[in-house]
């Protein structure tokens, strides 16, 4: 834990599921957590005194992503931030968590789905990152989120699953194109995890999730905590040489 000592992690969308266990997750491990928020502020207040109570610096910032012309306002808030809460003027690491996820056949995706996919899980992604670069320690670590869907194909998530492939890729580029500032960047790409994600089809689902389940060489479906501790692995100095790599945590599903 020493080693993570008043290092800073940014987490978009921390209010919820994956993003809550993992902030929740890295203050355990030493980390000071800002996450961010969309709509729900209470929830995500709850997510900041969790974390205070542990003994950890943490803060919550409202972003939407799906609006890229408010990121700059975003930047400056968080600047602030950084100075009056943590008494620094630079983050560590970087999560782009934050997202839903869209269930159709490719027949009934509507365009105004597929643009809200594009601009949550690519473009937002792209852009928050080439804004927060200067604000990224030497040294620091991105961590992309993915989908084990974008390696295997289960039917009416492609707008969401080649979204995510996107990712893996940009997650290569951004590993190239910032290796000269020692950041590092991978992707984590959970597979079926029990969370109110997509309307929490795997928590509720019990015959959906039995067939995942079935599926998978560990016999079950995932649960929040068996990603979190992955994301705390690769915000840490732990990961120091593992660059550009899609990291699947899917417990082995579809091999």
């Amino acid at each position: 834990m020493a080693n993570n000592a008043n290092k800073i992690v940014l987490l978009t969308g921390g209010s919820r599921g994956l993003g809550k266990d993992s902030a929740l997750q890295l203050a355990n491990n030493g980390f000071d957590v800002i996450i961010t928020y969309q709509s729900n502020k209470e929830a995500a207040e709850n997510v900041v005194n969790e974390i205070k109570s542990l003994g950890r610096k943490s803060t919550s910032l409202q972003l939407d992503l799906g609006k890229v012309a408010s990121f700059d306002g975003f930047i400056a808030e968080l600047k602030g931030v950084l100075a009056n809460d943590f008494g620094a003027s630079k983050i560590d690491a970087l999560v782009n968590n934050a997202g839903t996820g869209y269930y159709a056949s490719i027949e009934e995706t509507t365009e105004e789905a597929y643009d809200e996919m594009a601009t949550t899980h690519l473009k937002a992604p792209f852009f928050l990152t080439q804004k927060l670069l200067p604000f990224i320690n030497e040294g620091g670590s991105i961590v992309n989120t993915s989908t084990g869907l974008a390696r295997f194909t289960l039917a009416n998530w492609s707008a969401y699953a080649i979204m995510k492939a996107g990712i893996d890729a940009l997650t290569r580029y951004q590993a190239l194109e910032f290796g000269p500032k020692k950041i590092r960047v991978n992707s984590i790409a959970p597979g079926a995890i029990a969370t109110d994600f997509g309307g929490g089809a795997v928590r509720d689902n019990s015959h959906f999730s039995e067939y995942l389940a079935s599926q998978t060489a560990l016999g079950r479906v995932g649960l929040p905590d068996d990603i979190g501790g992955v994301i705390v692995f690769l915000c840490s100095e732990q990961s120091k040489w593992i660059n550009a790599q899609r990291i699947e945590v899917t417990g082995g599903f579809y091999i």
